[in-house]
C-alpha cells in the first residue's frame, strides 16, 4: 500500500503561479505513469497531466504551455508547476500513480485546494 499526500495548494492572483507536490510514502519506480487531475466545483474529476517513469509528459489542451509536470523518482515526489494561473483552473488537485503491468496498481492522493482569484 502507498500513500500519496499532495501539498502546496493555496489562494493566488490570477497570472500568479503555484507548486503542487506529492509525496508518496514508498518508491514510485514501480509506477509507469504518474498524473495530476483535478475537480472543479461541480463538476467531473478531470485530466490535467501526466508524466511516465522516463519522464515522458503530456498535458490537457487547457494547461499547455503554462504548466509542467515532473517526477523526482529518488524523492519519491511528482510535482506539478502552474504558472500564469486563471480563474477556471480553480479545483481540488489530485495526484495519481498507475502502475498498469501485474500486478496492477492504482493510488490517488486525499487533494490539494487551489483558488483563483480575479
Amino acid at each position: 500500500q502507498v500513500q500519496l499526500v499532495e501539498s502546496g495548494g493555496g489562494l493566488v492572483q490570477a497570472g500568479g503561479s503555484l507548486r503542487l507536490s506529492c509525496a508518496a510514502s514508498g518508491s514510485i519506480v514501480r509506477f509507469n505513469v504518474m498524473g495530476w487531475y483535478r475537480q472543479p466545483p461541480g463538476m467531473q474529476r478531470e485530466l490535467v497531466a501526466t508524466i511516465t517513469n522516463g519522464g515522458i509528459a503530456d498535458y490537457a489542451d487547457s494547461v499547455k504551455g503554462r504548466f509542467a509536470i515532473s517526477r523526482d523518482n529518488a524523492k519519491s515526489t511528482m510535482y506539478l508547476q502552474m504558472s500564469s494561473l486563471k480563474p477556471e483552473d480553480a479545483a481540488v488537485y489530485y495526484c495519481n500513480a498507475h502502475r498498469s503491468l501485474l500486478p496492477q496498481l492504482d493510488y490517488w492522493g486525499q487533494g490539494t485546494q487551489v483558488t483563483v482569484s480575479s
